[in-house]
């Protein structure tokens, strides 16, 4: 018996049971995405950035208000302040004002003092000369070396190296100086103000008196005073207190200027104190320019 041919069974597959809401899909689509997507990019991008969503001239009007608040409230701090520091401020200002009006007061005190200590002087200086059977010219003639003098002092002498050679003019500060060993004008003129800043009260050079118009120059290899020439060795004669002169010169600079004068370029030197000194007067003195004050003679 022929039959059909057997097809072998088919074996089915079990199908995924349905969604109640298969029949509502676009409810769904719609419940599941309430935002467009292109809505929802736009609230990503301004929140990006920061926008509130407050209108701009609104924000605008909102800055310029905070703006005046802050400025409003630093101006009152700063008035707040001033007014606490003010009465500070005006202490120390009337502190100040005391301090310079005590300052000025004595000072004029001081002055007051220098006045009446130059009057004392005036009239100690007429008592001695009037004691010594002296006058107020005597005393000017004195200061000015129109007079010999005598008392005690220092006896200084200034003497060339023992091999002193000739020429090499200029000063020793100067670029053409060349050593010589000899003592140059400079250098007595450096001795003789070194004696008067350390309390000389008269001075001769080789017996050559000195006077406020005295001049100390050089005249090829000679030394010259008031256009006289000296030959060395220079002696030099201050009146003075002569233990205190001595001292105050050694330690000044120019008498430092002296001792490396004797160390470097062999110049010889020597000091001493003496207990009386004799110079003589000046050969000539002539007022050139002063006058007495009308009612203030000099006898």
């Amino acid at each position: 018996m022929c039959g059909m041919p057997q097809q072998p069974p088919v074996r089915s597959t079990p199908s995924r049971p349905r969604r109640p809401d298969a029949s509502m899909s676009l409810l769904t689509t719609v419940m599941d995405h309430s935002l467009d997507e292109g809505y929802a990019e736009a609230a990503a991008r301004k929140k990006a950035r920061g926008d509130s969503g407050v209108p701009r001239p609104l924000r605008a009007k909102l800055g310029l208000a905070a703006g005046l608040v802050l400025a409003a409230l630093v101006v009152t701090v700063g008035a707040a302040q001033a007014r606490i520091e003010a009465p500070v401020v005006a202490k120390e200002r009337e502190e100040l004002i005391d301090r310079v009006e005590e300052a000025t007061a004595g000072a004029d005190a001081l002055e007051d003092d220098v006045d009446e200590l130059r009057d004392d002087v005036g009239e100690r200086q007429e008592a001695a000369l009037k004691e010594h059977g002296g006058s107020q010219g005597e005393l000017v003639g004195l200061l000015s070396g129109a007079t010999e003098v005598h008392g005690p002092g220092v006896k200084l002498v200034v003497d060339d190296k023992k091999e002193a050679e000739q020429g090499g003019g200029g000063p020793r500060e100067s670029t053409g100086f060349s050593d010589t060993g000899r003592v140059r004008d400079r250098d007595m003129q450096r001795v003789v103000n070194g004696l008067w800043q350390s309390g000389a009260e008269a001075i001769s050079i080789n017996d050559q008196r000195l006077t406020a118009l005295s001049a100390i120059r050089a005249a090829g290899d000679a030394i010259l005073v008031d256009n006289r020439p000296l030959v060395p060795p220079y002696t030099v004669l201050a009146v003075g207190d002569g233990k205190r002169l001595s001292t105050r010169f050694q330690n000044s600079r120019d008498g430092q200027y002296l001792h490396a004068l004797q160390e470097n370029f062999g110049i010889r030197t020597s000091i001493s104190v003496s207990d009386e000194l004799r110079l003589p007067a000046a050969p000539s003195v002539t007022v050139r320019t002063a006058e007495p004050k009308a009612g203030k003679g000099t006898s």
